[in-house]
Parts: structure tokens; sequence; C-alpha cells
């Protein structure tokens, strides 16, 4: 597992989706003050973040040093479940402000981490503790393709 490179000072201030927001968030003040927190150029960077691999966890820290306890976990979470590092991407939200308030906008969720499978938020630590316990999660893993080959070959590689 590894760490990218964040956001560049010229990639600051995003926001989150209208659809999402609208679904998570109805009260109509609210939405559209919020809209006006966050640009769309960082919204963007955020959006291609997101996109830049299959399993992506925004976290504190990096996988191989965790900076906080639920990163950690989240962390040691994926790897039980075997998440083919060829298809992780972990960003440090420490290492940028603006993604650390950005990315919680751009999901509407309070905390971090915060996990994507195929762009598609799924949730922070404690969904996946939850999701890890009762077995769902490692039927979603496995249903987006996102595990390690048993063999140890990979088969993406070629």
């Amino acid at each position: 597992m590894f760490s990218r490179p964040l956001f560049s000072a010229s990639l600051r201030q995003a926001a989150r989706p209208v659809a999402r927001q609208a679904l998570l968030r109805p009260t109509p003040f609210l939405t559209a003050f919020q809209q006006r927190l966050l640009s769309d150029h960082t919204r963007e960077a955020i959006e291609k973040a997101v996109s830049s691999a299959p399993v992506v966890l925004f976290m504190k820290g990096t996988p191989e040093t965790p900076q906080c306890g639920f990163s950690r976990a989240s962390i040691q979470i994926l790897s039980l479940q075997g998440v083919n590092p060829a298809k992780f991407a972990a960003f440090n939200v420490l290492e940028d402000d603006e993604l650390r308030s950005g990315i919680k906008e751009f999901s509407d969720w309070p905390t971090i981490p915060q996990l994507y499978l195929n762009k598609e938020f799924i949730g922070g630590c404690d969904i996946l503790i939850s999701m890890h316990q009762d077995g769902s999660l490692a039927k979603l893993l496995e249903k987006k393709d996102v595990l390690a080959p048993l063999d140890g070959s990979d088969p993406d590689a070629e």
C-alpha cells in the first residue's frame, strides 16, 4: 500500500456534488451555504483523487505510519480483507488543511478516515468495523473485484 502526493495550493477549496448533497442534507439554506464554502476547483481535485484507484482511503498519516487509531484500524481491516495494493490509494489529510476540510464537505461525513470504493463513499472507521464484523465488507470488496489474487499473482500487471 502507498500514499499519494496531495493537492497543491492551487487545487484547494472543493464543493460537494449537488445531487449527493441534496440527498444527505435537504435543508435548502444549508445546502446553498455549503456550496459557497468550497470551490469547483478543489471539488474536481477531490473527484480526481477518488477516481485514482478502485479503493481510496483518506486518512491521517500513511498506510505505513498511520497517525491515529482510527486510520490504523481502517488500514488493518483493508489488509485483513485482502485488498490488492495495486488497486489501493491513500491520501494523508494531515499534509493539506484544505483536503482535510474539503473531503469532509465532499462526502458530508464529519470524520476521517473515509473510504471510497469505485468512486462511491462507503463510510468511516466505525462503518468499516461494522461491515467487517458482519461480513458485508468482504462481500462488497469481492463484488467490486478489488481483492488480491489468492495465488499471489497480479492479473492486472500484464
